[in-house]
């Protein structure tokens, strides 16, 4: 098709192809404005220049699988990417002048394993782990530069993109924004202007595509219409509005019939929208086909036939339409260049044929296309669901194992639309509750919690204490209000009910055989007293204190071979890890081996036990590729708590700047929730890090809106949290007699209280506040009863802080210099830098007091070099204040001992001068590839985040190592 005027957006797609670097463009217009025929422009353009051009098409009926749009548009890339060498180490970090036995060119990036299991998971292959948005996207990048990087650039064009289905449109909003920089790849994407997209907010560049100017029009009608009469060109013009669409299709339809009769058609339908005026002309034209066509057509329309063109071993099979060339004739159908397919002229089209079906015929197409994909069973389900009007078994757990899937792969939302529906075809009363209950429970944890509800309720009409009654409520009750108390006494209740019901079967049919807990799914028979069990396990360890613990380890023991080992692990570590915390540790590294394979929530509740015996860094990589996938489209709930966690190990490896972007993000998100637990617990843990960074009137502020909040509600965690708290603030500022009444508000000396689980982490605290403060009796005691208690043997930290604590109240050298070895010997002391680095602090005093200035050097040193590290300004001016009594003169912080490469050092220098990455690549003969990938490996050497910090950073380095 020749195309008329446009000479502004021409000149703008031309450039855009044919530029060297990397960018992205939205094209923005309503229905037939002709976007799509500029898209071919480009890639045409694009083909032209040698480049590979890679086409997809959203589909409405597709916008609710997630990734299937991702799919369309990287099918043709995926099937040669199986084949390339693998590469299991992040791209950023792996090394740019290697070389490589194949045709690549010495520095061309490769795809990892990492991002190949990226790929199988969003495309729903079982093997590949879960991934965010941001793990997805770098994946894609990495593909595309390697594509690219073979001396071929690549144009990827996406036509329809308000049809995209959410999660991929995610991914190209992140890909499209990280384009620039990136030599040979480019994003062009078309979406209608009067209709929503998930474009709306990927702040993309865009080019608004209006109506064609009078004369173009003009020229446009008359180059396709040349014998139209003079009345009836002035009425297709004025009736098209420069629409290019229009211009072409309303001549037709007036030859169809008389002119006036046709006229005044046309002049009815003037108060409606130009594209429904469009469709209104396909929908005549479709009426006039036979009945077999038009069920091909519905067919292709509602599986996006032609939605890209071509087939691959990477793609789904889609619906080829046969025998319509009926359609073609009349202008409906186009028959695809080169694939040979039948395609729809234009997206209209398409909507035309779904609206003008009866819902029979609908549900025709639909079990003809579920039969289609019975390969791809969340594809199939959709087709069943639409498909099916009465109860059928069969239809109904396909649903459900689909939903099964998609929570598993963070399409926890999803799921609940999908068990909704399953629950509609139960063909029996207890099929249909526990649907609902389990539709209930989902959107629980997707944060839905009114509607958790609702559901609740249709799952058991006419009563509130049904279990998933009580489920939702309590949930709602917990995560908004921090109740505990009353809700605790409800949980207790249900169970209660749910253990003795004489007709328990109908809640839990078929309780023998329950051997096998550990792989249970979702459709498991006690899969409502497990979740009932777990939520009074949580909500005891919010209330934190005995009574509580107590009667929830009653209810658990009556409860015989009906609770689960992971309710018992849960009940032993959540409660009182220095009573019942032993022997736990290996038994959570073997439930930790398949992550992949269980929901979400049930890896939060067992990262929580990792973090109670210090075992968390192992669980925190997956956690952190999964938390973003749960907080966009999963678990919004389990997404916070694994903020949570993050953070907290965060903190305890040091790494304190990360783990107070972690914080500001989880609260941020709790407070947007309106979670005021998850809002006060988030605070409790940034006063944490205000305490240890000795930033008091921070941490104090903060312990103060806690302890306001949790105290009268009696959320005896976060009370926990607020006294810690102040006991660590006021070692910060020395104020050892405040820190010690913090610390026995927690514990007595001597003692570690019942179900205070902050009893063991305070007890260097409580040690050191009690020696500084004369009280060596007490904090002796407190040591020896740490030891005792075996707390050595129930994590890695509480031995270091238990040998540490018996160094520090030792009553001779001997012992105390035996103790010192074994905490800064422990194979993960450096795991805890800040407790190892106390501790240095403590033996570093104690040796110049007893030995000699000379002896104290190490300790002392190391401890200020650690504090200098973390950023605890307090106590680093403490342990430089003692190295200098042990005769080291004040002096500028030495040169730190980092091997920085010449290139790495040359690259930051010349970063630090203020220059681009594409100006240092210039200097040096780099990309700018490379050279983000040299300040990527700088950076954490040098303990930055950011460039402006460079300078500084460089002057405490020492030289790097000679250029080559």
């Amino acid at each position: 098709m020749v195309m008329v005027g446009r000479d502004g957006e021409r000149a703008r797609l031309s450039a855009f192809v044919l530029a060297p670097d990397g960018q992205a463009l939205v094209l923005r217009g309503e229905a037939g404005v002709g976007k799509s025929t500029l898209l071919d422009l480009a890639a045409r353009l694009a083909a032209e220049d040698g480049q590979l051009v890679v086409r997809a098409t959203g589909v409405e009926a597709e916008s609710g699988l997630p990734h299937a749009g991702l799919h369309q548009l990287l099918y043709p890339l995926l099937p040669t990417a199986d084949d390339r060498p693998c590469d299991d180490r992040p791209f950023d970090d792996r090394p740019t002048d290697h070389r490589l036995s194949d045709d690549r060119p010495s520095g061309a990036p490769q795809l990892g394993a990492a991002a190949r299991a990226a790929f199988d998971a969003a495309f729903g292959r079982p093997d590949g782990p879960p991934t965010p948005v941001m793990a997805l996207g770098i994946a894609v990048l990495d593909l595309l530069s390697w594509t690219a990087s073979k001396g071929r650039p690549v144009l990827l064009v996406l036509d329809d993109g308000q049809w995209l289905d959410e999660a991929s449109a995610e991914v190209c909003g992140f890909v499209g924004r990280r384009l620039a920089g990136r030599p040979g790849v480019k994003l062009l994407v078309a979406v209608r202007g009067d209709t929503a997209s998930p474009f709306d907010t990927a702040a993309l560049p865009e080019a608004p595509i209006g109506a064609l100017a009078d004369a173009d029009a003009t020229r446009l009608l008359d180059l396709h219409h040349p014998r139209l009469g003079r009345q009836v060109r002035g009425l297709v013009l004025e009736q098209a509005g420069g629409n290019p669409l229009a211009l072409l299709e309303l001549p037709a339809h007036l030859a169809d019939g008389p002119g006036d009769r046709a006229g005044q058609d046309l002049l009815g339908l003037h108060g409606v929208p130009l594209p429904r005026r469009i469709q209104e002309i396909y929908a005549a034209r479709l009426a006039r086909l036979g009945d077999t066509v038009r069920a091909e057509l519905l067919r292709g329309a509602l599986d996006g036939a032609a939605a890209r063109p071509g087939d691959g071993p990477a793609s789904i099979a889609r619906y080829r339409m046969r025998e319509v060339d009926e359609a073609v004739a009349c202008g409906l159908l186009v028959v695809e260049p080169g694939a040979g397919e039948f395609a729809f002229r234009h997206p209209l089209v398409r909507s035309s044929v779904v609206q003008l079906a009866t819902p029979d015929q609908r549900r025709a197409a639909h079990r003809v296309l579920a039969q289609l994909h019975r390969e791809y069973p969340e594809r199939r389900a959709i087709h069943l669901a639409a498909a099916t009007v009465d109860p059928e078994e069969g239809v109904a757990a396909d649903l459900e194992a689909a939903a099964r899937s998609a929570t598993r792969r963070g399409g926890a939302r999803l799921a609940v639309s999908w068990l909704t529906r399953a629950a509609e075809l139960s063909e029996t009363r207890v099929d249909r509750s526990r649907r609902l209950g389990e539709a209930a429970y989902v959107a629980g944890q997707t944060d839905h919690l009114g509607r958790a509800r609702s559901l609740a309720l249709a799952a058991a009409p006419g009563t509130d204490e049904s279990p998933a009654a009580v489920l939702a409520d309590s949930y709602l009750a917990l995560y908004r209000d921090g109740e505990v108390r009353a809700t605790h006494r409800r949980i207790v209740a249900a169970v209660e009910r749910l253990r003795d019901s004489p007709d328990r079967g109908h809640h839990l049919p078929g309780l023998a055989g329950l051997a096998d807990r550990a792989d249970r799914g979702p459709d498991r028979p006690d899969e409502v007293l497990d979740r009932l069990v777990s939520l009074l396990l949580a909500v005891s360890q919010y209330a934190g204190d005995r009574a509580t613990w107590r009667r929830t380890h009653e209810v658990l023991a009556t409860l015989g071979d009906l609770a689960t080992e992971r309710a018992w692990m849960y009940g032993s570590t959540w409660s009182d890890v220095v009573r019942h915390g032993s022997g736990w540790s290996r038994r959570v590294e073997r439930a930790s081996a398949g992550l992949e394979e269980q929901d979400p929530w049930d890896v939060t509740r067992l990262a929580v036990s990792a973090y109670h015996l210090d075992v968390l860094s192992p669980l925190r990589p997956y956690l952190e590729r999964v938390v973003d996938r749960e907080l966009d489209t999963g678990a919004m709930s389990s997404g916070i708590v694994m903020l949570h966690l993050v953070l907290l190990d965060q903190l305890a490896l040091g790494q304190w700047d990360a783990a107070e972007r972690t914080g500001h993000r989880a609260l941020a998100l709790a407070t947007e929730r309106g979670h005021g637990l998850f809002a006060h617990q988030t605070r409790a843990y940034l006063a944490q890090l205000a305490a240890v960074r000795g930033r008091t009137a921070e941490a104090r502020e903060l312990q103060t809106a806690v302890e306001a909040w949790a105290r009268p509600r009696g959320v005896g965690f976060l009370t926990q949290i607020a006294d810690a708290v102040g006991a660590t603030a006021a070692l910060s500022a020395g104020d050892y007699e405040t820190a010690f009444l913090h610390a026995i508000g927690i514990t007595p000396p001597g003692a570690f209280r019942p179900y205070a689980y902050q009893a063991s982490r305070t007890l260097l605290d409580l040690v050191e506040a009690a020696l500084h403060t004369g009280r060596a009796e007490q904090a002796r005691a407190h040591a020896l009863a740490a030891r005792d208690a075996g707390l050595p043997d129930l994590s890695p930290r509480l031995a270091l802080v238990t040998h540490g604590a018996l160094a520090m109240t030792a009553e001779d050298d001997t012992e105390a210099s035996a103790h010192y070895a074994r905490a800064q010997s422990h194979p993960a002391a450096e795991r805890f830098p800040f407790e190892l680095a106390r501790i240095r602090l403590a033996h570093g005093i104690a040796v110049r007091r007893l030995h000699g200035a000379a002896a104290a050097r190490l300790p002392l040193t190391q401890a200020a070099k650690a504090f200098d590290r973390l950023g605890a300004p307090a106590w680093s001016a403490r342990a430089h204040a003692e190295l200098r009594a042990a005769g080291v003169a004040p002096q500028a912080p030495a040169p730190t001992s980092i091997p920085l490469t010449w290139q790495e050092r040359r690259v930051a220098e010349l970063a630090a001068g203020g220059l681009t990455n594409k100006e240092i690549g210039e200097q040096m003969r780099l990309s700018p590839r490379t050279v983000s990938a040299h300040l990527y490996r700088a950076f954490p050497k040098l303990g930055i985040t950011t460039r402006a910090a460079l300078r500084d950073a460089l002057t405490r380095v020492s030289q790097p190592t000679p250029a080559p």
